[in-house]
């Protein structure tokens, strides 16, 4: 076993390694860019080597940085995490001939299956089920279009070196193939330095699924059964499962098989991942891609399994066997796993940059049969860079039943407190409590199917609006009560405290009254009595206890106008004054909204690529005028109407902030 390994990474995959490492008792080093100098995998390993600016390109992607740190700290192996260099053939190569061990599979099983042109012949030739499409290089935007109108539309336009969702572009048209395609060829060289693509046929109705694969050096294959991956957002995977509600026995077996089969006839020998697209109707399957790597999403096959699988290639990378074989593994209870990302799910999940002024996230282990496991790389005072992927956290949770990891994991989701920027906490917890998704019953385009006009929160059932209505009544009137008193004592209501308020919503006013007591709350509305019991924190920004005897966990963020109340994907507005304000409230005028229809401006904080009009020019609905990169993704401006150019206020090669104007329309 290895005395020391160098972990080529950063964020929570980094954190994830180092914790494995310590728990077998190898030393820790890691190297860092200057975005990361004070990261909390930094601060973890034993020790840290700088190895340039924030920019991937000059450093994390720099083999030869990465081996000079190997050689400083005597590491003996290289563990590289997911992305980055962790798909590179010739880093493993390099690793070889400089006798350090790469923790990953072998060359040539990186050039095989890390293609996706390349893994697709190994599959077809192995027997494996694949999808229709044009197998070759594409020479430009007039193949691209003849291939995808031979292969009949939609089509999926991919990078050949893709991965975590980047250099994916679905067209359903020849328009969109003009568009797309030279978009993925952009981000393909900008992200893995490799512009070649392919195209495939895109199955409608399809369920992403993923067998995760274990090999050694011995001719050892297994399969750790299956992941469901089909909660999807611009093809970047953002809730997953183990195992799948789709699959019975009979089809995880064949799929589980196949996906040994391709891992024997590359003769793989680490942790990797077999990706399918299956149909939600028929069972139906087709190989999709390998990625020879470890998975952002690794955690709920462990959880499932008991294994865990950064050791497994830690002892496979050092010459051990598997420690089990296929019949010895079995699928122990359901696990669900949630990416908490910086972005706005209110504008199109648009990535979200700046500082974590609060982190908190629930406490992590086991409660009854219900265990709860909490994956990050940062800390409260972290920045959340727009140099890299925008995770903060990855929250499983794992129970004997999948609606009951579910509802473990919608509560955990109200108890996750982050401000500084925005994340998608709200739709996570939505979905969570949507019908279709816990019935099982989804595709990959769930999110477009069910939000078709955008993220834009849900609306609150009659139970959920008297809870949020009884939290703000509460929040209001312990502020009140807490002002009358100089104990800081919650013992009672004081003289003269302020107990009548009126909660205004959507502009409807709800009467409320409230009755603090020592464990709680009777709160009236409209007259009818609801009880918050064993209310805790009741003046803070999470309030937690329970409602009519059901558990709950509100989100309160306070403001001079007001509360914003958040719970199980539900996004609460409210207004508390005296029923006095309240009668003021009604007779003051609503500002009216300035015109911004004008105005295109930057959705996100990010990098301009491209200013594609000019002053004078016509330009209609939905054309493209601009590229705005931000976090390794393009994302293409769109003008909302018909107009001239009036004004170009950016050129590319400009930083822009969120909201900040681009274009101007006359």
């Amino acid at each position: 076993m290895f005395d020391k390994i160098l972990i080529a990474n950063r964020g929570e995959v980094a954190v994830r390694i180092i914790r494995t490492a310590r728990r077998l008792g190898i030393k820790t080093a890691i190297v860092y860019s200057e975005a990361d100098r004070d990261s909390l995998a930094v601060d973890m390993a034993d020790e840290g080597v700088f190895i340039g600016p924030a920019p991937a390109a000059q450093s994390y992607l720099v083999i030869d940085k990465i081996v000079a740190a190997a050689k400083e700290t005597g590491a003996q192996a290289i563990h590289p995490g997911f992305g980055f260099l962790s798909e590179r053939a010739e880093f493993a190569d390099r690793l070889l001939a400089e006798n350090i061990v790469f923790i990953g599979p072998n060359p040539h099983a990186i050039r095989a299956m890390g293609d996706k042109i390349e893994s697709k012949k190994a599959a077809a030739a192995a027997g494996v089920s694949c999808v229709p499409g044009f197998i070759g290089e594409i020479e430009g935007v007039e193949h691209a279009i003849q291939i995808s109108e031979e292969i009949g539309f939609p089509v999926m336009i991919k990078a050949s070196a893709g991965g975590g969702g980047k250099g994916i572009r679905v067209a359903y048209n020849k328009k969109e193939v003009q568009e797309g395609f030279p978009a993925v060829r952009a981000e393909a060289k900008g992200a893995f330095g490799d512009d070649r693509i392919f195209i495939e046929k895109f199955v409608t109705a399809p369920r992403h699924i993923e067998i995760q694969v274990m090999g050694d050096k011995h001719g050892n294959v297994v399969h750790l059964f299956e992941r469901e991956c089909s909660i999807q957002r611009r093809n970047q995977k953002v809730i997953e499962e183990a195992p799948s509600p789709l699959l019975d026995e009979k089809t995880r077996a064949a799929m589980g098989e196949q996906a040994c089969a391709l891992a024997r006839a590359v003769q793989y020998d680490s942790a990797g991942t077999v990706e399918f697209v299956a149909s939600g109707a028929d069972k139906s399957f087709y190989f999709l891609e390998m990625n020879t790597r470890l998975q952002v999403e690794h955690p709920v096959s462990e959880m499932i399994t008991g294994l865990d699988l950064v050791e497994q290639m830690i002892r496979v990378a050092a010459g051990e066997k598997l420690a089990f074989k296929q019949k010895d593994l079995k699928i122990k209870g359901w696990a669900i796993e949630s990416r908490i990302y910086a972005e706005d799910p209110y504008r199109n999940f648009l990535p979200s940059i700046g500082r974590l002024r609060t982190y908190r996230a629930p406490a992590e282990g086991k409660t009854g049969d219900i265990v709860l496991r909490n994956e990050t790389g940062v800390r409260e005072g972290d920045e959340i860079s727009m140099f890299y992927d925008p995770m903060i956290a990855k929250l499983i949770t794992h129970a004997p039943t999948r609606i009951a990891a579910i509802d473990a994991q919608a509560r955990a989701l109200d108890q996750f407190l982050i401000e500084g920027i925005q994340d998608n906490i709200p739709f996570l917890g939505a979905v969570m409590e949507e019908k279709d998704f816990r019935k099982g019953d989804f595709t990959t385009a769930y999110i477009k199917d069910k939000f078709p006009q955008g993220f834009d929160g849900v609306p609150p059932t009659k139970t959920q609006e008297k809870l949020l209505i009884a939290c703000a009544a509460v929040a209001r009137s312990f502020t009140a009560h807490r002002a009358t008193q100089t104990s800081g004592r919650l013992n009672g209501p004081a003289v003269g405290a302020q107990r009548d308020w009126v909660v205004i919503v959507g502009g409807v006013h709800h009467a409320t009254h409230v009755d603090l007591d020592d464990s709680g709350a009777d709160v009236f509305i409209e007259g009818k009595k609801h009880r918050l019991d064993t209310l805790t924190r009741p003046g803070a920004r999470i309030v937690e206890g329970a409602f009519e005897g059901a558990p709950f966990s509100v989100k309160i963020k306070s403001a001079p106008e007001g509360y914003t109340l958040r719970h199980r994907g539900v996004t609460l507005r409210a207004a508390v004054a005296t029923p006095r304000g309240a009668e003021l409230l009604k007779k003051i005028p609503e500002k009216a909204k300035a015109d911004t229809s004008k105005l295109i401006v930057s959705p996100m904080p990010g990098l301009v690529i491209s200013v594609d009009v000019k002053p004078g020019q016509e330009v209609k609905e939905g054309e493209g005028v601009a590229v705005v990169e931000a976090m390794k993704m393009q994302n293409i401006i769109r003008a909302e109407r018909d107009g001239v150019i009036a004004k170009v206020h950016v050129a590319a090669g400009a930083s822009v902030a969120a909201d900040e104007v681009l274009i101007e329309l006359g």
